[in-house]
């Protein structure tokens, strides 16, 4: 049953650098999409689209740090950027707020207030924390360095091993520092409040259970995977306060100095984002959130699974008031040529960066993300594939189309519609036919968060408009029957005006040129799946142009070589190469003997050395579709405990070996310097496990 509203929310983007295409297809473009049908479908008045700026967490304070300046000038900065870029981007936010607002301190402070005062679901404890006693203050996770003791790396921080990925507790750390001082910290007493989420440990597992069945509004499989994961592993209390200056005061007396964490703070962004809206509106807040005729939608990437499927429902939860997500279709990450995005090196496409360097292009920069949406699993953002899709599908297929029904009209009637006759002719007829069956399609797989399927849906509608027109030659039949051809040409502008209404949650740029180009009202193109709405005879079309550009190659070009300086930066060697001996070249071989090779990206879980031999290291080796045993003769070359997390390449198809007493299978490829010295073969930039080499 249709709910009377809809609250749509997009994950918060963290301001302390601006937004790239990843967050963009993981997010905000979905979203954008859902919101733009629903508006058409059921009115704007009823749908809610709320984001905005999370900016407060140690993240910002550093960065602030590290720059000389205040938090809230990082904020302003970077709030100011992400804004314009997702409207310039066509992001139809109906607010984007700020979680460094007035409202939003208030309105999170009341929500700890009210657990608070419950007494059932905060505690109090107090425990031993890191202090650096120069600079006088707690040292929040990120301000403790030390060495890993899982892997041995000396630049783990006090959360997480960003070598070998591994969580951490800042206790965990061999050698901590401060990054302020870089003095050895101190532990000192510090009182936090924690909510006692193993208490709703049941209450959760038995409502993730509840849309794990459901028949309607599935939930997708690595949603509820990544829920199930963290159940099964059983929920501890979680700190919701910490000892930082920045972020919202914990509005209790024995609280002093304290502020609420900011994965706390951040989802009731929503809330404080809808209250702002409805003061501006003259509306009650209230019915979007706690209503139980309203559906909740929270759009994420798949990092922020636990924090809106576990979380923040339980926070609602143990509030009271509020109504739960009716579903979290949360996307998977978008890799860039091939690597994991790295917003560090620079590694990505930031949104204001596009924008800039392609002016007016917006929509083909959204239907690239769409049709490579991660909705299910990881995909990959290439700039030439970037290319081929807008040169070979809207260039090619719907541009093409669009532009022989308005050149042909034109030409023959003056762009006036000529009278249709869909009664009398089976092929105009099947028009109609294939326009409606088109927005049932797309309907269906909007309602399923089903984008990709959604746009190639209409850009098959396009391909049949192109078979049309093909198949019935209006430019051979116009001087023998120029009646008919009329006719034809009626059918295939029908076809052009409905894929002008089925492209607006997609390419909402394009659809307004394309009611420009049919000379209609674009705030008048609604939804029209109920029953199809045709334009009038003799009505008379607009000017027009190009829907679309090819994008030439030395665009694309110009944007590889950028990520070539960063992939390979240019480094002046350490030795002169005429002092350098080299091994002799190995005899030649065939290509074909190449391509027998199964060579596989791969990351080292584990190492140990092989007990009775100085040279055998025992790995294991992830290969993405599964983990390998492997013994490799590298032990002199390499510390087990360092290695681990290491990325490496590996010959998948080796014929096994046994090697005392183990089955070794598979090789990993290193380098030999002419010292005798070994490196690891791996990808400069990342790459996914199992990612084929070739």
């Amino acid at each position: 049953m249709k709910p009377a509203r809809y609250t749509i929310t997009s994950a918060l983007p963290y301001t302390n650098g601006p937004v790239h295409i990843g967050q963009v297809a993981g997010a905000y473009l979905p979203a954008d999409i859902y919101v733009r049908y629903l508006r058409l479908k059921y009115g704007r008045e009823n749908v809610l689209y709320i984001c905005g700026s999370d900016e407060h967490g140690v993240a910002i304070t550093m960065k602030a740090r590290k720059e000389g300046t205040t938090p809230q000038e990082i904020v302003n900065k970077y709030h100011e950027i992400i804004k314009n870029s997702f409207n310039d981007f066509g992001i139809s936010f109906d607010i984007y707020h700020r979680t460094s607002s007035p409202l939003h301190h208030e309105t999170a402070a009341d929500f700890f207030k009210i657990l608070h005062d419950k007494g059932e679901v905060l505690e109090q404890k107090t425990t031993e924390q890191y202090y650096d006693k120069e600079h006088g203050e707690f040292l929040a996770d990120r301000y403790i360095t030390g060495t890993c003791p899982k892997c041995g790396n000396e630049n783990a921080y006090g959360d997480q091993c960003e070598k070998c990925g591994s969580a951490l507790s800042p206790l965990e750390l061999i050698n901590p520092k401060s990054t302020i001082s870089g003095n050895i910290p101190v532990l000192k007493e510090t009182t936090h409040w924690y909510f006692k989420l193993d208490a709703m440990q049941s209450w959760l597992e038995e409502w993730i259970g509840e849309q794990a069945n459901r028949t309607d509004e599935k939930w997708k499989k690595h949603v509820l995977g990544q829920c199930r994961s963290w159940l099964d592993s059983g929920l501890q209390a979680r700190a919701i306060t910490r000892d930082i200056d920045w972020g919202v005061k914990v509005p209790l007396e024995t609280a002093e100095g304290k502020v609420l964490y900011v994965w706390f703070d951040a989802p009731i962004g929503y809330i404080s984002a809808t209250k702002a809206w409805a003061a501006e509106n003259g509306t009650d807040w209230e019915v979007y959130w706690k209503d139980s005729d309203t559906k909740l939608v929270h759009f994420i990437g798949k990092d922020n699974i636990v924090f809106h499927c576990i979380f923040f429902p339980a926070m609602l939860k143990a509030e009271g008031s509020y109504v739960l997500p009716e579903n979290v279709p949360a996307n998977q990450f978008m890799n860039m040529e091939g690597a994991k995005m790295s917003t560090s090196r620079n590694w990505t496409v930031w949104l204001n960066q596009y924008l800039e360097e392609f002016p007016n292009q917006q929509d083909l920069l959204r239907y690239a993300l769409t049709v490579n949406m991660p909705e299910n699993k990881d995909s990959d953002f290439s700039w030439k594939d970037f290319q081929e899709r807008i040169n070979n599908e809207l260039v090619a297929n719907i541009g093409n189309f669009i532009n022989r029904v308005l050149v042909l009209t034109n030409k023959y009637f003056e762009g006036k519609l000529q009278e249709s006759d869909f009664g009398n002719h089976e092929a105009d007829r099947q028009v109609l036919v294939e326009i409606s069956e088109t927005y049932k399609k797309v309907e269906q797989h909007l309602e399923n968060y089903e984008f990709k399927k959604g746009l190639q849906a209409i850009m098959s509608l396009s391909t049949y408009g192109n078979t049309f027109l093909a198949e019935t030659e209006p430019w051979k039949l116009v001087k023998v029957a120029p009646e008919r051809t009329g006719q034809i040409l009626n059918a295939a502008t029908q076809i052009v005006y409905h894929i002008g209404i089925l492209l607006q949650p997609y390419l909402p740029f394009t659809s307004a040129k394309i009611a420009k180009f049919l000379n209609v009202n674009a705030s008048s193109l609604g939804w029209k799946g109920d029953g199809l709405e045709l334009l009038d005879d003799g009505h008379q079309l607009g000017e027009f142009s190009l829907l679309f550009e090819k994008i030439e190659d030395d665009v694309i070009t110009k944007q590889l070589e950028r990520l070539e300086a960063i992939k390979h930066p240019v480094i002046a060697p350490s030795t002169p190469p005429d002092t350098i001996e080299y091994s002799a070249v190995k005899d030649t071989i065939q290509f074909d003997d190449f391509v027998k090779l199964d060579i596989r990206v791969g990351t080292i879980l584990e190492a140990e050395k092989m007990p009775k031999s100085n040279k055998l290291l025992k790995l294991k080796v992830d290969l993405g579709f599964e983990q390998r045993t492997i013994l490799s003769g590298i032990a002199k070359h390499f510390d087990a405990k360092k290695i681990v997390g290491q990325q490496v390449c590996v010959v998948a198809n080796l014929a096994p070996r046994k090697m005392m007493g183990i089955e070794s299978n598979g090789m990993v490829l290193t380098a030999e310097e002419a010292d005798g010295t070994l490196r690891f073969i791996s990808p400069a930039d990342g790459a996914m496990n199992g990612a084929t080499i070739g």
